[in-house]
């Protein structure tokens, strides 16, 4: 099964404004995309946005659904570049809370599980970014359900699109297991701690979930760009650390600064990566 709501809000909702201390203005969750050395956190983070645009081949004529849509950021900048509609859907009520607040023009959301959500007509285009981390827990994983598990959410999201369809889709991954034990300890952590529930896919299970739904047109890997990204998330919550102490208590300072130097450790020495693809939908 997917992630319960309840696990979604131990990993989200902390509060919103402790993740606005750390996250880039708009507040991505997600892998950047660093196309410059000088690029900032949040110029990168628009990178993302724009190749994953691109990929669902998305412009002012065309509807879209983001599955597991955030604070909105990609939404922001779907409806910024040009869309018809721009939908999306996400199982965090403080995530959803934010989007309201933030009342961005020409958007629609619902605090939803994806397999509930009825779409209101078939889209054009679809995006999900690192969503896919959250439907197959460990147990599964062991029991080898794991593609079986990714195929119906591939195939469910089929049912959404019109004809030759576009997806833009985005995951982490993981890789290498570590030898040491405090790093497997590290990871176990972070899995059980700060996202309860989920378990990164593996990419060779994605390429056979995606069939006999979608066609993978491109693929890209960011490893390199998560490691950059989650270093300045490190840094700038390191900065607001007697803030953080004092708001949500020694405890989250030391579980998120745990996580996040798993995090850079794990992208630097290949046990996690990223995966960005461009997906069509097979109409046979």
């Amino acid at each position: 099964m997917t992630s319960t709501q309840e696990e979604i809000q131990v990993s989200y909702d902390v509060s919103n404004e402790f993740f606005r201390l750390w996250l880039d203005e708009r507040m991505h969750y997600t892998c950047a995309v660093y196309e410059k050395d000088t690029d900032t956190l949040e110029q990168a983070q628009e990178n993302k946005s724009r190749v994953l645009y691109e990929f669902a081949e998305l412009d002012p004529t065309k509807t879209v659904l983001d599955i597991g849509c955030g604070w909105g950021a990609n939404l922001e900048y779907v409806v910024k570049r040009g869309a018809k509609e721009a939908h999306g859907i996400t199982l965090s009520s403080a995530q959803h809370d934010e989007i309201m607040a933030r009342k961005i023009p020409g958007i629609k959301t619902w605090c939803c599980d994806y397999r509930d959500f009825k779409a209101p007509f078939l889209y054009d285009s679809l995006i999900s970014i690192e969503m896919i981390d959250h439907l197959c827990s460990p147990a599964q994983a062991a029991q080898g359900l794991a593609v079986d598990i990714y195929r119906s959410y591939f195939n469910k999201l089929a049912e959404w699109v019109k004809p030759g369809a576009t997806f833009g889709f985005q995951a982490i991954l993981r890789n290498r297991v570590p030898r040491k034990r405090e790093d497997i300890a590290d990871l176990k952590f972070t899995a059980d701690v700060i996202f309860p529930g989920g378990l990164n896919p593996r990419l060779e299970d994605l390429i056979m979930a995606v069939n006999p739904s979608w066609e993978i047109l491109e693929l890209k890997t960011r490893r390199t760009h998560y490691g950059r990204t989650t270093a300045e998330w490190l840094r700038r919550m390191k900065a607001h650390e007697k803030k953080i102490r004092a708001e949500w208590g020694d405890q989250v300072f030391q579980e998120y600064d745990r996580y996040l130097s798993t995090c850079v450790k794990g992208f630097a020495n290949h046990w996690a990566s990223d995966v960005q693809m461009k997906l069509k939908k097979i109409d046979i």
